[in-house]
């Protein structure tokens, strides 16, 4: 199940999966794989990546970043630095990259850092992998909890600010609304196939 960080032997495609602490990574990853990925005991805690590995597939969940209740500043910016190190690091290996916000709450993050001139970490971290290049994957999770007759707009303003001009469903090879707490994901895991299938690699999808 979970692999130390140097087993990386033979990998030719890997799927990263990142977001702020308590975005529900860990459950949308369960929920795909069906496999449990080891987790810390509150937010915050964990620091290194874990990995799940099937043949030649490396599925790693990044530590959860930004505010973390009980837990210092130093050690939310050694969770960024540690993250970022991993990606660059690994930029050659990695195919698609996964980032998992709160669809719920996204919005109002995002206009309290505005108000400080502050740019968030979600957007800091998508922009990041536009600028690697990565294959990128947005999993809005917790859909469940917006309004069925606000979502769409939700979603319009969470493109929005993630410089995808609205509307969103202009968007539907990149965003993928997902409730892993109902069980949804189904735009997830078809995006997921998508990128595998464009690799040529039909073969995994029994592993989603």
């Amino acid at each position: 199940m979970a692999k130390k960080t140097d087993d990386f032997e033979g990998i030719n495609f890997e799927i990263i999966f990142s977001g702020r602490s308590n975005v529900g990574k860990s459950s949308i990853i369960k929920q795909l794989t069906g496999k449990n990925v080891k987790v810390g005991k509150r937010p915050g805690v964990t620091l290194k990546p874990t990995h799940i590995r099937y043949s030649d597939l490396l599925l790693t969940d990044l530590p959860g970043f930004g505010f973390m209740s009980g837990v210092k500043d130093r050690k939310q910016d050694i969770v960024k630095d540690q993250i970022v190190r991993y990606i660059e690091k690994n930029t050659d290996r990695v195919n698609v990259a996964v980032l998992v916000i709160d669809g719920a709450s996204f919005l109002e993050i995002v206009q309290r850092w505005e108000e400080r001139n502050e740019i968030p970490i979600d957007i800091e971290m998508f922009e990041l992998f536009r600028e690697l290049g990565f294959d990128i994957i947005l999993a809005i999770n917790k859909v469940d909890k917006i309004k069925n007759s606000e979502l769409d707009e939700t979603l319009d303003q969470i493109c929005d600010k993630l410089n995808m001009l609205p509307p969103w469903k202009q968007w539907l090879d990149i965003v993928a609304p997902v409730s892993a707490k109902k069980g949804e994901l189904k735009a997830l895991k078809s995006l997921i196939r998508q990128r595998l299938h464009n690799e040529k690699r039909d073969d995994l999808f029994k592993h989603f």
